[in-house]
């Protein structure tokens, strides 16, 4: 299974209505589709999505590395060689999406060959996950209104809720309607990207203390070291590190240095080599985790159900597995379906990641 090329095709798919947050706003998923092939015909699949705002990635930049310099490292070593591949990748610094992309795809190539699902080689421990809905900026009885909209439709429970605007009008203003429309039944926490300062956070929080929040997500910037752990020894909730915690050696920083107390896993940036490296790290320390969303499409959504659902601790908490919903498009030939709250993992060999061939040439960007 000796790798032979590598291809990133940029595609463009719009979404339905935007997502805004406090690092920016997506109007369109402007991804990279991954594959990688091999010399026995297997082909693995991923894709990249770009979030300059947070890793500095364009969609650009995506394609530019992995033509001119990953691939070309990487040609030649087998699908098996996980570990070398890895030990090339990272002679870049950076470039977080696209080593994701290509070790995903690896893995896709190793289920294919084994005829086992990517989720069963990686721990197989159930075949489907809860599911959390993100909710971005807007007014506060348009953000219960899509709230109640994702629950009554696809049964979701878990939501969470864009916060980092103005703290004490808006969005705990926000976050008080949600509680009072749906009620004490569903599942909320908060995500700031960063947009508030440790003060703010603090304040807001004592604000929601009564709304029986489940977590806090990276309310203020990692780099105001003294001001986060500040906040963080005094957050009535776990905090979760997201954006600051991109690898194991920052997991390992936030959760020592005493700036967070909880881990998001994004396959979609450490792939799932680097993100098995992370759950471990987080299960030995008896730290809560969740699954992230990198706004993926539904080939990502695909990727991070399947390892969240492969191992016990990152099932503890629903995943954010739903913003797929506000694309108007995808690439798959059978689209994801949320069911009574629930998204399954594909049956079949590899990721089950089948593209339509129609749809790519009508999205892709490079013809």
């Amino acid at each position: 299974m000796k790798i032979v090329r590598v291809e990133a095709i940029p595609f463009a798919i719009p979404y339905a209505k935007p997502l805004r947050f406090a690092s920016g706003e997506v109007h369109t998923a402007d991804h990279v589709l991954v594959r990688v092939y091999t010399d026995e015909g297997l082909v693995g699949t991923a894709e990249a999505p770009p979030r300059p705002y947070t890793y500095g990635e364009t969609q650009e930049s995506i394609v530019a590395v992995i033509d001119k310099i990953l691939a070309p490292q990487i040609l030649g070593l087998t699908a098996l060689e996980r570990e070398a591949v890895h030990a090339r990748l990272d002679r870049t610094v950076g470039n977080p999406t696209a080593k994701a992309a290509i070790d995903m795809a690896l893995w896709d190539i190793l289920g294919q060959a084994a005829g086992m699902p990517v989720s069963g080689l990686l721990g197989g421990y159930t075949d489907r996950m809860r599911v959390s809905h993100m909710v971005g900026f807007a007014p506060a009885d348009e953000m219960v209104t899509e709230a109640e909209r994702i629950r009554d439709t696809y049964g979701i429970t878990t939501f969470k809720v864009k916060v980092g605007r103005r703290p004490y009008t808006e969005d705990v203003a926000a976050c008080r309607a949600l509680r009072e429309a749906l009620g004490d039944d569903i599942e909320l926490y908060i995500d700031g990207n960063r947009g508030w300062s440790a003060a703010e956070s603090a304040r807001a929080l004592r604000e929601m203390a009564d709304l029986g929040l489940l977590f806090a997500e990276e309310l203020c910037p990692a780099d105001d070291v003294l001001g986060r752990r500040w906040l963080v020894a005094q957050s009535p909730v776990p905090f979760i590190a997201d954006e600051s915690a991109t690898r194991t050696g920052e997991v390992t920083r936030e959760l020592l240095g005493g700036s967070a107390t909880a881990i998001s896993i994004k396959t979609a940036r450490t792939g799932f080599t680097a993100s098995q490296r992370v759950l471990h790290e987080c299960e030995g320390l008896g730290v809560e985790v969740v699954m992230g969303n990198q706004i993926d499409g539904q080939i990502g959504t695909l990727c991070s159900v399947a390892f969240g659902a492969a191992h016990r601790w990152s099932t503890r908490h629903a995943g954010e597995l739903s913003n797929f919903l506000d694309m108007t498009d995808d690439l798959l030939t059978e689209p994801l379906r949320i069911k009574d709250g629930t998204l399954r993992v594909r049956e079949g060999a590899g990721l089950g990641i089948a593209i339509d061939p129609e749809k790519l040439d009508r999205y892709r960007k490079d013809r």
